[in-house]
């Protein structure tokens, strides 16, 4: 059996020796360093060069965003982010999902038995998908900078090597609508939040659909992802609330903990509705499940992605839709998924009709619609 090199990065003395303790507990890992601060972590990576690498946030000299900024441009490694469940937290966290680091955990409590089993089942499931992730060098000018906008309905191709910015407001939008002919869905899980970040910021103003979005992700969390969205994006983006109308130009994230899914009321009115029904595969929210509520809708245009993520959560609900009529079903390709799971299986299953990297999603997602209005 291999075994993977871990390194812990953690101020507290107590926290180190709790993850290190967890971790050990599976044969497969051995932490063969840890670090008190975020400069010593670019060290001890460099020193080390370990398999993966658990990042505290909050520690004094360097904080653990800056210092996987570094490490993501000098020595790409895969990154798991230890995070508190405070809104703050959230925040970071999300950030530290665009920057680079392949997932996160909430830190242990350790003060409950029963809390620390689940860290450390999932800190186990965690270090398994993170040793075996492809890391690619971050360039260190790109690693705090936003994606460029569009203008309404313009579509540039990107060139990875563009200086980009983020720009001061946001581009005027046309008049949100409830009325409309076409729908996105977008389901993705670990490596979603960054994936997210390039796809979502490149949709023009003024799209004239409005986007579903199923990010694997617990409570709070999908709060913050929502926001962030919102904040480098052109058109709005909220965390889903039960009974939402929706609108063009709006992108819906599944809050953590709920099923999210669409129905028409009497008047014929695109709702959301927001369930607490069990897990499928272990996921709530569920792609499935989402893209399963538009398998009837054939009255609209559907156009339907899957993204970076471990499993295969939306590969059955995409073949269906493509079997109803579906207008477009893109899957990610592999050589930009963080996991190339979800998206796999949609193209083993032949549900995908098209495999494109992240960068070129939004150009194709935007094409499709504006072509079929047209």
């Amino acid at each position: 059996m291999a075994t993977y090199n871990i390194l812990v990065v953690d101020d507290s003395v107590f926290m180190r020796k709790i993850v290190s303790d967890l971790i050990s507990e599976n044969p497969q890992y051995k932490v063969i360093g840890t670090a008190k601060n975020g400069q010593e972590a670019i060290e001890q990576v460099k020193l080390l060069r370990p398999d993966a690498v658990t990042m505290d946030v909050e520690m004094p000299v360097m904080n653990g965003l800056d210092a996987l900024h570094h490490i993501m441009a000098e020595q790409p490694t895969p990154v798991i982010m230890l995070s508190s469940l405070t809104q703050e937290g959230a925040a970071e966290t999300i950030k530290a999902l665009e920057w680079g680091a392949v997932d996160f955990i909430r830190k242990p409590s350790g003060s409950i038995s029963l809390d620390l089993y689940k860290v450390k089942l999932l800190l186990h499931e965690k270090l398994h998908m993170a040793v075996r992730t492809k890391m690619n060098a971050i360039p260190t000018s790109q690693a705090h900078s936003q994606i460029p906008k569009t203008n309404a309905f313009s579509l540039p191709v990107m060139n990875a090597k563009e200086t980009v910015r983020q720009p001061e407001s946001k581009a005027p939008v046309m008049q949100a609508s409830a009325n409309f002919n076409h729908v996105v869905a977008i389901g993705t899980s670990t490596g979603g939040p960054r994936a997210l970040h390039q796809v979502i910021s490149n949709i023009p103003a003024g799209f004239p659909a409005p986007i579903l979005i199923v990010q694997h992700m617990p409570p709070n969390f999908t709060k913050s992802l929502a926001q962030r969205l919102n904040d480098i994006s052109q058109i709005r983006v909220v965390e889903a609330a039960d009974g939402d109308v929706l609108h063009t130009a709006t992108a819906y994230v599944a809050p953590g903990g709920w099923h999210m899914v669409v129905y028409k009321d009497t008047n014929r009115t695109y709702k959301i509705r927001l369930t607490k029904d069990e897990p499928v595969s272990g996921h709530r929210p569920s792609v499935d499940v989402m893209f399963d509520s538009l398998r009837s809708m054939t009255e609209l245009k559907r156009h339907v992605v899957l993204m970076t993520g471990m499993g295969s959560d939306g590969a059955k609900g995409m073949l269906s839709l493509r079997q109803s009529g579906a207008t477009t079903t893109i899957a990610e390709a592999e050589e930009t998924c963080v996991v190339y799971g979800m998206p796999r299986a949609a193209v083993e299953n032949q549900a995908a009709m098209h495999v494109l990297p992240q960068q070129d999603i939004a150009v194709r997602l935007s094409k499709c619609v504006l072509n079929e209005m047209n």
